[in-house]
C-alpha cells in the first residue's frame, strides 16, 4: 500500500514539474537546523543528483545545529532558504521577522519526551521537579507548552546533540525524536518496556514539524525561483524513499564528512520513519502543503499558553510556492 502511494505522489509531482525551467541560473543555500543526517535526506539527494541544478539553482546546502539557529541565519541574510518547526515559524512570524512557510514537508508531530520507568516517571505530572533534558531555543517551544500545559516545573539541562545525559542518569528524562534519538536509546541497551515515553501529539500538542522556509523578500521577488525550490526538495524527497540504499549512501557521505559520528543503521530507522511522517494523509495534492487547520491549532496553543500575542494570518503566513 505504501509502495502504491508513493508511485502516485511520484507521478503527481513529476507532471507538475514539467520538462525544465525557462528561468536565469541562480545561487542560493539552504539550512537545516540540525547535524547532516537523514532527517534531510531528500535535499542531500536533490543537491547530489542535480534536482536543483535541473530547476536552475546552484545551491549550497549548510551545515545546521545548535550553534546555527536556522531562522536567525535566515534573517541574517546567512541563508536563502532554512528549514525549521512550524511552532517557531509562527512564532518568529509573530515577534516580527519576516518568514513564510512555503512548504510544510513533515506534517505530524514525531517529539516525545522519554523517561526510566525505574525513576517513578510514569505520568505527566511525574515529572513535576525533575530535570529534563532539551535542546537549543529553537526546539524548546513544543516541551515548554507542554511542561505549561500540565502545570509542571522542571529543571532544564542542556541536552546538546546527544541524549548522553540521559542515558548516564545525568537527567531524569530526555526530549527525543521517535525517528532519532528514541533509536539511539532503544540501541543502547534499554527495553521499550522500561521506558515511559510521552508521544506530544497524544497529549495535545499535535504540532507539526519540518517546514521549508524564507524571507518573505525572498519570495515576493521571485516567487518562481521559490517554487523552483520547493519542487525540486520535493523530487529528492521522493527519490530517496523510493531508492533507499543510494539515498542511504549520500546521507552517510555527508555525515561522515561531517564527522556526527553515526552509523548507516541509525540513518536507515531514520530514512524510514521520515518516509512516514512526509507521506500526507490526505493524497498526493497535499504534498508539501500547510493544513489551515492545523496551522490555526499551533497558533491558537501559542496564544493561549502566552508565547505569542496574536496568530498571524495564514495568508500572510504560508506561501505555499507550489
Amino acid at each position: 500500500m505504501r509502495k502504491t502511494t508513493l508511485l502516485v505522489l511520484t507521478i503527481f509531482v513529476l507532471s507538475v514539474w514539467g520538462t525544465g525551467y525557462a528561468a536565469d541560473f541562480r545561487k542560493a543555500s539552504l539550512l537545516p537546523q540540525w547535524v547532516p543526517q537523514a532527517q534531510f535526506a531528500g535535499y542531500m539527494v536533490a543537491l547530489r543528483k542535480g534536482f536543483y541544478r535541473d530547476a536552475g539553482i546552484d545551491l549550497t546546502l549548510l551545515r545546521g545545529g545548535p550553534e546555527n539557529p536556522p531562522f536567525k541565519k535566515l534573517a541574517g541574510g546567512e541563508a536563502t532558504f532554512c528549514t525549521g518547526w512550524l511552532s517557531n515559524g509562527i512564532q518568529e512570524r509573530a515577534s516580527g521577522t519576516p518568514v513564510v512557510n512555503i512548504a510544510q514537508i513533515i506534517r505530524r508531530s514525531a517529539l516525545m519526551l522519554v523517561a526510566r520507568k525505574s525513576s517513578g516517571i510514569l505520568q505527566p505530572q511525574d515529572l513535576n521537579s525533575k530535570k529534563v533534558g532539551l535542546w537549543a531555543e529553537h526546539f524548546y517551544l513544543a516541551p515548554a507548552v507542554f511542561f505549561k500545559k500540565f502545570d509542571l516545573t522542571v529543571q532544564i539541562i542542556p541536552n546538546h546533540t546527544s541524549v548522553f545525559l540521559f542515558l548516564r542518569g545525568g537527567v531524569d528524562a530526555t526530549a527525543a525524536m521517535w525517528y532519532n534519538e528514541y533509536h539511539t536509546i532503544l540501541n543502547s541497551g534499554l527495553d521499550q518496556d522500561e521506558l515511559t515515553v510521552f508521544f506530544l501529539k497524544d497529549y495535545g500538542i499535535k504540532f507539526p514539524e519540518d517546514g521549508l522556509y524564507c524571507l518573505e523578500q525572498t519570495f515576493k521577488e521571485d516567487p518562481e525561483f521559490c517554487r523552483r525550490f520547493v519542487d525540486a526538495s520535493l523530487r529528492g524527497w521522493l527519490y530517496a524513499v523510493e531508492h533507499e540504499e543510494e539515498a542511504l549512501d549520500i546521507v552517510m557521505k555527508c555525515a561522515e564528512d561531517a564527522h556526527t559520528g553515526t552509523n548507516r543503521a541509525h540513518q536507515r530507522w531514520m530514512l524510514r520513519r521520515m518516509r512516514d511522517l512526509i507521506t500526507p494523509e490526505g493524497g498526493p495534492s497535499s504534498l508539501g502543503k500547510l493544513d489551515p487547520a492545523a496551522y490555526d491549532a499551533v497558533g491558537k496553543m501559542l496564544v493561549d499558553f502566552s508565547y505569542i500575542d496574536r496568530v498571524p494570518k495564514f495568508e500572510d503566513f504560508s506561501r505555499g510556492a507550489r
